[in-house]
């Protein structure tokens, strides 16, 4: 049986188009008409959804100012607590509502990433179509199995965890009577470098446990999530804000507007390509066949002439013999006067 998952109104399967998401994160800037520009722009740009979060810095992580609560591991936000990142980068919980009515609006789906339990029961009294477990909650099993008790589509990034870790997540979805699951390949870094994505691995989820498989990227460009939908990716995620130099947590490696259109031409036209496993010639396939190469007499010969690499040529086009009778044909006699030119055929051939 083919597996499929319905986002909403949008069927994802195997062979169906890529489910492309825009994620606002927090390239809002604490600006609601921002958001919704960055909503106007995804949709224009050819995304299927937008996501965005659902937290608060409170909810996320502690006022601590302990060593533990530091960034230092060499991202964008060393120097600063887990708390004050988190207080600058999340959605306001009173624009979200709002978020997803317009985005219906625009033709979006809208779903986000909870972080507690408090956002999952908020995000399910919005009624949102799905839930994404980020990279960092992929570990977080009692957060993992709430959601996946609401029956909806669960969204698994992979960024930080071990086959162990992605393996316990699904298991405990599919303990709830929930096998609408969705693995994200995903590498935590931001921006990611391309040695680090390992796209290989998708097919690889794909088969170990028997998922839908994705792409969370992190890096700059269209090239690795297009690349990602030649490999089974049948949902792409990428960041996206109006400038880059507008800045904000995300900024850095997000994608611009035309960007991000870029990407959403190049995966359409990938798709199209892709096509299916054939070896049947197409139409006009078969008549550039037509140019393919053939015997030929390549000089005027008299009946009674041996056939020889100078008299008898393989070239273009493809109206006499085939060339795999080029040996067996060298020595005979040719049965009848003949000019240059002359696709070679059995009755040529003398004794």
């Amino acid at each position: 049986m083919k597996k499929q998952i319905k986002i909403g109104d949008r069927l994802i399967t195997e062979t169906s188009p890529t489910f492309i998401v825009a994620e606002m994160s927090g390239n809002h800037n604490m600006d609601f008409d921002r958001a919704v520009e960055i909503m106007k722009a995804a949709k224009q740009a050819g995304a299927d959804a937008i996501k965005i979060q659902t937290y608060t810095a409170d909810t996320i992580t502690l006022d601590c100012d302990a060593p533990c609560f530091q960034i230092t591991q060499g991202t964008l936000w060393d120097g600063v607590t887990l708390h004050k990142l988190y207080e600058t980068a999340y959605t306001p919980w009173e624009w979200q509502p709002k978020l997803k009515e317009l985005a219906q609006d625009m033709g979006l789906l809208l779903f986000s990433s909870p972080f507690d339990f408090s956002s999952v029961d908020f995000l399910e009294e919005m009624d949102v179509p799905a839930y994404k477990v980020a990279s960092f909650e992929i570990t977080d099993i009692p957060l993992i199995r709430k959601i996946a008790r609401l029956g909806k589509p669960v969204i698994l990034a992979t960024g930080i965890a071990r086959l162990a870790d992605i393996e316990l997540a699904v298991q405990t979805c599919r303990e709830e009577g929930n096998e609408q699951v969705i693995l994200l390949k995903c590498c935590s870094a931001y921006p990611t470098p391309y040695e680090d994505v390992n796209l290989r691995t998708i097919p690889s989820m794909a088969q170990t446990f028997d998922c839908l498989t994705g792409l969370s990227d992190h890096t700059m460009g269209s090239a690795v999530a297009t690349g990602a939908v030649a490999l089974g990716a049948r949902m792409v995620e990428k960041h996206m804000t109006l400038r880059r130099s507008d800045g904000g947590p995300d900024a850095a490696f997000s994608m611009e507007p035309q960007e991000f259109k870029e990407m959403v031409d190049n995966i359409r036209t990938v798709e199209k390509a892709l096509g299916k496993v054939t070896y049947d010639l197409s139409d006009k396939q078969t008549r550039e066949r037509e140019h393919s190469r053939s015997l030929f007499v390549a000089q005027d010969m008299k009946a009674g002439d041996v056939f020889t690499p100078d008299n008898l040529r393989s070239v273009r086009p493809a109206d006499g013999l085939h060339t795999k009778y080029y040996e067996q044909l060298l020595g005979k006699k040719i049965a009848r006067d003949a000019k240059m030119g002359t696709p070679m055929t059995w009755d040529l051939v003398g004794e």
